[in-house]
């Protein structure tokens, strides 16, 4: 057995592989690396009784990897790249060997995974951490269920300029209902509601359009959306009126926030 381990900024998920298939997978939170991969660890192990021995090795990627400086519990571990580790476990996930991932956490990486070849094409620092960031400042709570209350009945036009509040017609491709400017209008009347949904509506408008971007670059048509970003049907909302405008498809892979644990767990260990 396998434990893949990816140790975000904020949320820390593992899983376990076994014969090349993902079996268990577990979250968990914690304040720093350290304490986030031990509690893993010992969360996937004590939940699914799962004997020490069992465990072969352990797979560790993500933000706080490199805080990890020597073996868990005395198993050999070992650290993978996280853009290896999303191109990986995007390929897994999307059963697809030739695609672009946009990885969706507290910022966005988008990746190009074509079989043993990965690359990092880019990405932005627009993802879940910036939603959580304005909503501190702009809204009544920063939590994110509470976030997503209020955006459910939001109405972006007290908030978004849009291309009808400065044009009679359709511009190129776009219709009249199109964002000209994310948070360009903000009217006195915008409730909290209207706010949250601008707050969505800007960080997944910007990460579809370049999703967008890197897709078409290399001639492809899909996009597969992975991360706990991925999760979120407002968001993937938003990004379907992208789909019709642009003709590129948004998928979403079951257990898709697991990709880059499962990519993790799926690596090669290190030939000394």
């Amino acid at each position: 057995m396998i434990i893949g381990i990816d140790i975000g900024s904020t949320i820390t998920k593992a899983v376990s592989v076994e014969d090349g298939k993902m079996i268990r997978r577990i979250k968990t939170r914690a304040a720093d690396a350290v304490t986030s991969a031990a509690g893993a660890l010992g969360k996937m192990i004590l939940e699914n009784d799962i004997p020490m021995g069992d465990i072969e090795r352990i797979m560790i990627t993500g933000a706080g990897a490199t805080k990890i400086k020597t073996d868990l519990f005395g198993i050999p571990t070992e650290p993978v790249d996280e853009i290896t580790a999303i191109g990986i476990g995007g390929m897994f996930l999307s059963k697809q060997d030739t695609i672009i991932i946009t990885n969706i956490g507290t910022g966005t990486a988008i990746i190009e995974a074509k079989g043993s070849s990965i690359s990092h094409l880019g990405g932005s620092g627009v993802g879940g951490g910036t939603i959580l960031g304005l909503a501190k400042k702009l809204l009544p709570t920063a939590h994110f269920n509470g976030i997503m209350d209020l955006a459910k009945s939001g109405n972006l036009n007290q908030v978004d300029l849009l291309l009808e509040d400065i044009m009679e017609t359709d511009l190129s491709f776009l219709n009249k209902e199109a964002t000209a400017s994310n948070f360009g209008k903000m009217l006195d009347t915008a409730r909290y509601e209207d706010l949250a949904m601008g707050i969505l509506n800007l960080v997944y408008q910007v990460i579809g359009i370049i999703s967008v971007f890197a897709a078409k670059s290399k001639n492809l048509d899909r996009v597969v959306v992975t991360g706990n970003g991925s999760k979120n049907p407002l968001g993937r909302h938003i990004l379907s009126t992208i789909t019709g405008v642009y003709a590129v498809a948004f998928e979403y892979p079951q257990y898709a926030e697991y990709t880059t644990a499962i990519g993790a767990g799926l690596s090669s260990p290190r030939r000394p």
